[in-house]
Parts: C-alpha cells; structure tokens; sequence
C-alpha cells in the first residue's frame, strides 16, 4: 500500500537525517546557517513536543504505539484518500521519533529557528511531517470531509 510507503520513506528520511546529526555535531553544538534567524543545533529531547513530559520515554512510547497502530489501523479501513495522506505523514513523523526512544531513550532534534528573540524548540523532521500531516488533516476535516447525511 502506497500510504504505509511513504510512512517507511518518512522514517528512513528522518532517521538518516539524524544520523547525520549525531555523527557530525557535537552535542549542543549550535552552527548558523542563516545568523539570528536558523541553525542546526544537536539537542537530545527526553520528552515530548515542547520539552513536555521530560523524562516520561515508557509514557511517551506507549502512547506513540498506541497511536501508531491506530494509524495503521485508519490506513487500512479508510477508503478516502485525501484522509490517508495526512494520516500517512503524521505516522511517519510518529514512528521516527518512537525510533529514537525506543533506540536512543530520547529524540535528536536539530533544526533550531528564531523567529525575532523568540527560540522556537529545536525540532527535526519526523516532527515537521506529524505538523504538516495535521494541518492537512485539519484542512480536510474542516473544509473537505462530508459526514453521511449531514445537509450543508
């Protein structure tokens, strides 16, 4: 099936992204790539989104697996195909970092943003595609899906 695919293609695209990362940076090494504004910056994060639930990994891997298979299961059951893409991104991006808690007992974030003096919390790509897979999912749910016998 195409939409698991691009979840695998996902996690290997994150997870090289961040293999890169660890054998090429320093931890906490921050290095500019356009000054006061991105940088890439190896950070090991031991919670969540935010920094959340530091410290929480057998939480935040049992609610990733749980989520997962969810996911999965969604996959599998809906037809509609404009569900399945954001489904699908939003799973890749969840199994990357599982990967790394699983493996690493924390996630490697890497893209550090300032937008004006605000840090915006390091992320990496697996969390860019669960952002980009609920905006889309959002946009579906919003202005797309129909359910059965609702009169608009």
């Amino acid at each position: 099936m195409i939409w698991i695919l691009v979840s695998i293609l996902i996690v290997i695209l994150d997870q090289f992204s961040k293999y890169i990362v660890i054998n090429n940076f320093d931890l906490n090494e921050k290095v500019p790539v356009i000054n006061n504004f991105f940088y890439i910056t190896h950070h090991v994060n031991k919670g969540a989104a935010w920094g959340i639930l530091q410290g929480r990994i057998l939480l935040l891997i049992i609610v990733s697996s749980i989520a997962s298979i969810v996911m999965i299961y969604m996959l599998f059951k809906i037809e509609e195909k404009m569900f399945r893409l954001p489904i699908s991104l939003i799973l890749g991006g969840a199994l990357g970092n599982l990967v790394d808690r699983i493996l690493k007992g924390g996630v490697t974030d890497f893209f550090d943003v300032y937008i004006g003096s605000y840090d915006f919390p390091v992320f990496n790509i697996a969390d860019s595609f669960v952002v980009i897979g609920s905006i889309l999912l959002g946009v579906y749910i919003l202005f797309i899906y129909k359910e059965e016998g609702f009169k608009s």
